[in-house]
């Protein structure tokens, strides 16, 4: 069986269940519009790199391929920073460092990663096949920016709460990689991942599947893992990555 495109009017169907819930954010008044802005947002920057990835996919240029994983990288390093966005003049870290850890663990922990996935689980001929190194980076670049984002946000409440630094952290990292934890426990129980569903559904079999899921399964748990780690040493470094507040250029 190999998977045909879904028409346009059966695939808005897939949207009324999403419709009904932004329907009843809208009665109880919970923030209905943004919803329906990010809902919207998510149908264009889908649409759009469905086209984008096309040419991407018959260019073959490695050049091309890595100037889309540094965007990659430098979007999921400033998204991280978004839950902490209200506390950081609190924390005693300009803007420019937490960026720059975020930045640092991202590019260390998911890149080396990747890296190995892709070149000696994979090995990948051209060492930028696209239509892998693409995918796979996203999920490694994704995970880890949530894993971040959790422990900064946790890091900052731990500390204003009054808690030492070190305590602050070991809860942070232990709340950043519930998540990934809980994952490791549903999958195969409770769930089907991305990656071994679409390959079921393609046709391919659900042992092979199998097996390209606890490649990823096993990649996401260390990207997140070692980038959220780096991410909180980087962060308790007085020298480079603790400022007092009003010190930092960026912030006058």
């Amino acid at each position: 069986m190999s998977l045909e495109p879904i028409p346009l009017p059966q695939l808005l169907i897939a949207l009324i269940p999403a419709f009904v819930v932004i329907g009843l954010m809208w009665r109880f008044q919970l923030g209905h519009r943004k919803a329906l802005y990010g809902l919207a947002r998510m149908l264009t920057q889908l649409l759009l790199i469905g086209y984008v990835l096309i040419y991407i996919f018959q260019a073959e240029s490695g050049l091309i391929v890595l100037a889309v994983l540094l965007v990659m990288v430098l979007a999921s390093s400033w998204i991280a920073l978004g839950s902490i966005e209200q506390n950081n003049d609190k924390s005693g870290h300009s803007r420019r460092s937490l960026y720059l850890a975020s930045l640092l663990a991202i590019c260390i922990g998911g890149g080396a990663t990747l890296a190995l996935i892709t070149q000696a689980v994979l090995q990948l001929d051209p060492w930028f096949e696209p239509r892998y190194l693409i995918p796979l980076a996203g999920m490694v670049f994704a995970n880890s920016m949530n894993s971040i984002s959790l422990a900064a946000e946790r890091l900052f409440s731990e500390l204003k709460h009054g808690n030492s630094l070190e305590e602050a952290q070991q809860t942070a990292f232990q709340a950043a990689m519930i998540p990934v934890v809980n994952a490791l426990f549903a999958v195969g129980l409770v769930s089907l991942p991305g990656m071994m569903t679409g390959q079921i559904l393609s046709g391919v079999s659900p042992f092979i599947a199998a097996r390209y899921q606890i490649m990823v399964m096993a990649m996401i748990f260390g990207s997140s893992g070692i980038s959220t780690a780096l991410f909180l040493y980087w962060t308790r470094q007085p020298t480079t990555m603790v400022q007092a507040p009003g010190n930092d250029p960026a912030d006058s």
